[in-house]
């Protein structure tokens, strides 16, 4: 049934897209808030299909938490949810994203109208000069900026080198990181025709001052809080060090 629900939900969710990635790229002439709009109307079928074909569900733990203006959002990267699922979250917003995906038909057409921040991955120098300039750009327009700082989806239980490219911005641009974490890795793994049903719980972290801190400090409580968060709603990917349970058992 795993197998039969992801495939139909695959095959409805590529119908579903094709039009819109016309449409919206037809939109380029419009305002991009117009082209938003667009998008959100598509959002809502693949939620609602991930809804009722997948059986997916969300909660959000601290929406509290979100700050008034536009931010930067380092986020945990497990699975392709969160590239759909954060934009319900958040305030309008925009991914750093490699620009291969860009190319892609229709999706990728939609992705660029929307002028999400796309880097080539292979010139980090130039790479991150992009993210400083789009991304100033992008949050002076009002829109918020995602990023993973892990660079790409880590499974479940794992965790990658946080890069501080996201943290450099906001102090550049002087607005607060938000640290979010989730299990969406948990339901839908990187074998796609896999996805299992369950509840996602996307957790969002208290708001990161850029004042009188610097990059370095900003990306390392990000991270740090992130990952004691993944701890918390994962416990069983993380299982206690020998000395601990060793202790328990006594």
């Amino acid at each position: 049934m795993v197998a039969i629900r992801s495939t139909l939900f695959l095959l409805l969710v590529s119908v579903w897209t094709i039009p819109f990635g016309v449409l919206v790229s037809l939109a380029i002439a419009l305002p991009i808030a117009a082209r938003y709009t667009i998008i959100a109307f598509w959002r809502s079928g693949f939620m609602a299909l991930s809804r009722h074909v997948l059986g997916i569900r969300y909660q959000v733990i601290g929406r509290e938490n979100i700050p008034p203006t536009p931010s930067v959002v380092l986020a945990k990267h497990q699975s392709a949810w969160e590239t759909v699922g954060l934009q319900e979250v958040f305030p309008p917003l925009v991914f750093v994203l490699k620009k291969e995906l860009l190319r892609v038909p229709f999706f990728g057409w939609g992705l660029a109208a929307l002028k999400m921040i796309s880097i080539d991955r292979a010139a980090a120098k130039d790479a991150l000069k992009q993210i400083f300039d789009q991304g100033r750009d992008r949050l002076a327009a009002g829109y918020w900026v995602v990023i993973f700082p892990e660079g790409t989806r880590v499974a479940p239980g794992e965790t990658c080198r946080y890069k501080p490219g996201g943290a450099h911005l906001a102090v550049r641009a002087g607005v607060p990181v938000v640290p979010v974490a989730h299990n969406a890795g948990e339901i839908w793994g990187r074998n796609a025709f896999r996805i299992k049903r369950g509840l996602i719980t996307v957790s969002v972290g208290p708001p990161i001052d850029p004042g009188e801190k610097s990059a370095a400090r900003i990306n390392a409580l990000a991270a740090a809080w992130i990952e004691e968060e993944m701890r918390r709603i994962s416990p069983h990917r993380y299982p206690a060090p020998a000395a601990a349970a060793d202790a328990v058992a006594a």
